[in-house]
């Protein structure tokens, strides 16, 4: 992992940098979207794009922009900040098109819409470059709370005790007071969903994207059934 010398959050994951240097070189990227790139490390992936690759336009989507990112991305005049849920259609729509989307840790987090849906509403891009922890337990797609509160925590990297997941089965069907009224068991802040690979490029298979490089990076944590997988598909 690298830390950057503004850094001061997460260090950066070195695979996820060279999916970024590879594809954007060999692609000829131009213009990128970061989809809830703030969170844990400040906006990382997004800025080292921005510094390694001669970009016109650059996106970052994410409901929580903190201080320090909004400090760094003041200075990338081509830099364009949308604070909201990058799963808002509304939200998508004001992100345009551009060459390439950067789906990193986000997609098994994402429900109503849930995470085929988000990657349909930017099917509009060249490129998608997904980092994601693949399931590889029984079943194409699970969804964990499913499994029960016993199996659920045996498959997340959380403990019960954790501040987000204390209650989390208690309050699954109360509405969240953070989340407009959404209820607990559809909120992005927690583990939702095992995707395997052959779900994944399917799903991007359907949408007009073929698959151009795949990588398992290994079993993420002490979670027997996730994988880090990295993925780049192409139009």
């Amino acid at each position: 992992m690298i830390r950057l010398p503004w850094q001061k959050s997460n260090p950066l994951v070195r695979a996820k940098l060279d999916l970024i240097d590879a594809t954007f070189t060999k692609l000829d990227v131009n213009s990128i979207a970061d989809l809830g790139g703030v969170w844990g490390v400040e906006g990382g992936y997004l800025f080292h794009a921005l510094d390694h690759h001669r970009l016109k336009r650059a996106v970052m989507i994410d409901t929580h922009p903190t201080p320090t990112f909004l400090t760094k991305a003041a200075r990338y005049p081509q830099l364009e900040v949308i604070k909201g849920n990058f799963g808002d259609p509304a939200i998508a729509a004001r992100a345009g098109a551009v060459d390439a989307v950067l789906f990193f840790d986000v997609l098994l987090h994402q429900v109503r819409p849930n995470w085929d849906e988000v990657l349909a509403m930017y099917a509009q891009a060249r490129c998608l470059i997904i980092y994601n922890q693949q399931w590889t337990g029984t079943g194409d797609v699970v969804r964990l709370f499913d499994l029960g509160e016993d199996e659920y925590f045996r498959n997340v990297p959380h403990k019960r005790s954790h501040p987000i997941y204390r209650n989390l089965f208690r309050n699954l069907d109360q509405p969240h007071p953070d989340h407009n009224g959404r209820l607990w068991r559809d909120v992005h802040h927690v583990w939702q969903w095992g995707i395997s690979d052959a779900s994944l490029e399917a799903k991007a298979a359907a949408l007009g994207y073929r698959l151009e490089f795949k990588k398992n990076y290994g079993r993420f944590g002490r979670l027997p059934q996730f994988e880090n997988h990295g993925f780049v598909f192409v139009r």
